[in-house]
């Protein structure tokens, strides 16, 4: 397969709190349209779709795209937890890639409910069962959302074991609404300080109600295609897929009985490393990176899964800066899931759309400066994560 597919356009709705009441069939529409509008290009010309989304009925994103055209093409509706607007994009990239179709476009969307996460099907398994009976036996059981659970308990094992400090935790959403501030499309555009970030309402273990992520409605797409097609339809190339790995959880997850490991820093760590190896480029190599910071306890892990810095090094990197604007590498200039919001199935696309604005330049005051090579981290518990590696295209 070639590890250049062009990213011919991208579009993103603002995203709204669930009071907003906008449907997801309005919310997909809006954001393919500005895809097809930024590529320049007719839905006529899409080869296949994939749509990702993890609370709708089953042709939900047939009922989306038939808002913008009905061209008869594959359109094929994918849930992969939080990762699964980056899993649509990975299903488009691939089917390019393999020459299946030469121009595919992958869309997510979400219309939430207002509140915590938390399972619909009470009569059969729960996807994360087994990763709540390792944290029930670490911490006890608990009635808080599962997700909230999952990740304050990974906040409780990595402080101890490193002697991290409250007040760098609280940094990271505070750093999030800083980035904001300049997002038109960002749901939380207020600072708060460290200070008001800890004084919040207490969730779970160091969690405040301030490094949690909001639920959230929105959309996103991208139009993924060859060089060839690009060339034949007259479209500039301006960003380019260097690289992209998705894997799914080992054994080690449960072996280990870690806290850190139920959420997702081993697979994460993994993918990233296929990523570097298939691109040829390191960690040192990249310029601005949107992750998963569902809450600010996993954007502290990514830090060290990506190796943006080394295991137990995270603290350091938050408090010289080195996560921001003048430091060693920008992340989440959009405020990420903790500011601008988490859609669950566009959330991976919002990201994608996000760094393809970074590298053409099109961001202003929270443009990040001669940024060349991006890096998009997109995680679901149960689990899924992928990463992908953007280059601005030279040629």
């Amino acid at each position: 397969m070639s590890n250049e597919i062009v990213v011919a356009g991208v579009g993103m709705t603002p995203f709204l709190k669930p009071s907003a009441r906008t449907p997801y069939t309005v919310l997909g529409a809006a954001a393919v349209r500005e895809a097809l509008a930024d590529a320049g290009l007719d839905y006529r010309d899409i080869g296949q779709a994939y749509v990702g989304y993890c609370y709708g009925d089953t042709t939900s994103g047939q009922r989306a795209l038939y808002e913008v055209g009905m061209s008869t093409v594959p359109i094929f509706n994918v849930n992969n937890a939080c990762a699964t607007g980056s899993s649509a994009l990975f299903l488009a990239r691939q089917a390019v890639a393999s020459g299946v179709t030469d121009c595919a476009l992958a869309l997510g969307f979400e219309q939430m409910a207002p509140g915590a996460l938390d399972t619909v099907w009470q009569d059969r398994p729960g996807p994360l069962d087994r990763f709540l009976g390792v944290i029930d036996e670490l911490q006890g059981p608990s009635k808080a959302p599962l997700a909230i659970r999952l990740f304050g308990a990974a906040g409780v094992e990595y402080a101890e074991r490193h002697g991290t400090s409250p007040r760098t935790f609280a940094e990271i959403a505070s750093k999030a609404r800083r980035h904001a501030a300049h997002n038109e499309r960002a749901i939380f555009r207020d600072p708060v300080t460290a200070e008001q970030v800890l004084e919040a309402p207490a969730i779970y273990g160091l969690l405040t109600r301030l490094q949690c992520c909001p639920p959230t409605c929105g959309a996103a797409a991208a139009i993924v295609c060859t060089r060839e097609f690009a060339q034949r339809h007259g479209l500039p190339v301006r960003v380019v897929i260097r690289a992209q790995a998705c894997q799914t959880d080992s054994p080690a997850t449960f072996e280990q009985r870690s806290a850190i490991s139920c959420v997702g820093y081993d697979m994460a760590q993994a993918t990233a490393r296929a990523v570097y190896e298939q691109a040829g480029i390191g960690p040192d190599g990249v310029d601005v990176v949107e992750l998963h910071d569902c809450f600010t306890v996993n954007e502290l892990l990514t830090y060290e899964a990506l190796g943006l810095c080394g295991e137990g090094e995270a603290e350091r990197f938050i408090t010289d800066g080195d996560n921001t604007y003048g430091g060693r590498i920008v992340t989440n200039p959009s405020g990420g899931l903790l500011s601008k919001g988490h859609p669950l199935g566009a959330t991976g696309l919002a990201q994608c759309a996000e760094l393809n604005w970074q590298l053409r330049g099109e961001c202003g005051a929270r443009q990040v400066e001669g940024a060349r090579i991006a890096l998009q981290h997109n995680l679901g518990l149960g689990g899924a994560c992928v990463v992908t590696l953007f280059e601005r295209a030279t040629h």
